[in-house]
């Protein structure tokens, strides 16, 4: 029965090209605008760890004060360097890294071949675990190697085919900034987006991939500068890197691993604690204004989604729902032309439920035809995004098996229920009413 209603859908449609080419046309650019924007909007608002990251915190900790802090009472996003070394030292989070970035040249062994200006972040040991960081060859370094600021690195595959070839480089030595370090990992491929472990200094995304990791301590025991954000409350009483750490400043970014509600509560109290002996030492004037936020919270409450993508979503969406507008007069439009025919079946003896099937098996037919203009003009507008969003945003976009079968689904389903009006009006057409009229 289904491939007679294909059968007779078919015939409708070619009897009028031009309307069935108008709801097709309609259908395929709402659809293809909604999921062109949604392609986006999935991309840059994924949670980028989701298997921790509800066990991932972000501590905040106010080390200006309300005269000197931003508008909305929330303290710095980042931690100056008193902070963040003794947050590391008193180590009340299962696993912890403060973490700032470092932009070093790396020179290759081979002779002739000018030094690699690459970008990576100083971290500690624990960075690799907390985070499930993939490793190729080797791993991370170990709390040893922090506290003998070892010259060790782990490095990424890219760097590590350009140095060394496709091979296991653990054990070998790379010269970053003139001194040799041992390369104890290679990293598997790992350019998370949003860059969740240092918003900070990336405003969530990044087109580079990370190709350095250098032990925390050792970087700043050579003075390899801080190549990110440096914000100030006052000028720093010293100059260069050593003034910088000796300042107010906030520059490094922290993340702590935390697995339940009761080690949330102890982290809080903590800071909480923390803050009041700053302010019994004279260092704060002011009352304890630190936040403890999982890692959603803190990417929703740093905007890390651009809130283009979020607009521009409720104005495709809404332009689908125009198309479904007008698509719902066309077939009603359609479906009523043909009283007539509708009345002979239903004289011959056609039930109710066999015109509503026929309808919207005609109706699902433009939805699937629109779907297949969707899925091209779609695949247009994902190659296209990088005319009007950053690359680094553009380029996480992408036309996958997900977004195509999505996007068929949408432009079905939308059809359909832009047809159950127009067919059930279609269906409730008296067939004693329309015989007498013919």
């Amino acid at each position: 029965m289904f491939a007679y209603y294909l059968e007779l859908a078919l015939r409708s449609l070619k009897r009028s090209p031009g309307l069935t080419v108008l709801m097709v046309l309609a259908i395929g650019f709402g659809v293809a605008a909604s999921m062109t924007t949604y392609s986006v909007f999935r991309a840059v608002s994924g949670d980028p760890i989701p298997w921790k990251s509800a066990q991932l915190f972000v501590p905040q900790i106010d080390n200006w004060g309300p005269k000197n802090g931003t508008d909305d009472g929330e303290p710095p996003n980042a931690m100056d360097y008193l902070d963040a070394t003794t947050l590391m030292r008193d180590h009340r989070a299962k696993r912890q890294s403060a973490m700032y970035q470092i932009s070093p040249s790396v020179v290759p062994a081979q002779a002739g071949k000018h030094p690699l200006n690459v970008t990576g972040h100083a971290v500690y040991s624990e960075f690799f675990p907390m985070l499930d960081v993939p490793f190729l060859y080797g791993n991370g370094w170990s709390a040893q190697d922090d506290a003998q600021r070892a010259a060790v690195a782990v490095i990424s595959s890219k760097l590590n085919e350009k140095l060394f070839g496709n091979v296991d480089s653990v054990g070998r030595t790379v010269n970053i900034e003139g001194r040799d370090y041992r390369v104890v990992g290679v990293l598997d491929h790992w350019n998370p987006q949003p860059r969740f472990y240092d918003v900070t200094n990336t405003g969530g995304f990044s087109e580079n991939v990370e190709d350095v990791f250098l032990p925390f301590e050792r970087a700043i025991s050579v003075g390899l500068p801080n190549n990110g954000n440096t914000n100030c409350n006052a000028t720093p009483k010293e100059s260069g890197f050593v003034g910088l750490q000796h300042s107010e400043c906030v520059w490094i970014a922290y993340m702590a691993e935390l697995d339940d509600a009761a080690a949330v509560t102890a982290y809080r109290q903590y800071l909480d604690a923390y803050a009041k002996n700053q302010q019994k030492a004279g260092r704060f004037g002011w009352a304890p204004n630190n936040r403890l936020r999982n890692l959603p919270d803190y990417l929703e409450q740093q905007q890390v989604v651009p809130r283009d993508t979020k607009v521009s979503l409720l104005v495709a969406l809404g332009l689908l729902l125009v198309c479904l507008v007008n698509t719902v007069g066309l077939l009603l439009a359609k479906f009523l032309r043909r009283s007539g025919e509708i009345g002979v079946r239903r004289a011959l003896g056609a039930p109710r439920k066999a015109i509503y099937l026929q309808f919207l098996t005609e109706a699902g037919m433009v939805g699937a035809a629109g779907g297949v203009l969707g899925l091209l003009l779609t695949g247009v507008g994902v190659a296209s995004v990088g005319l009007v969003l950053p690359k680094s945003i553009s380029d996480l976009a992408r036309l996958d098996l997900s977004l195509l079968a999505i996007t068929l689904l949408v432009a079905v389903l939308a059809t359909l229920l832009a047809g159950l009006y127009p067919t059930f009006r279609a269906s409730r057409v008296q067939p004693a009413w329309q015989l007498k009229s013919n």
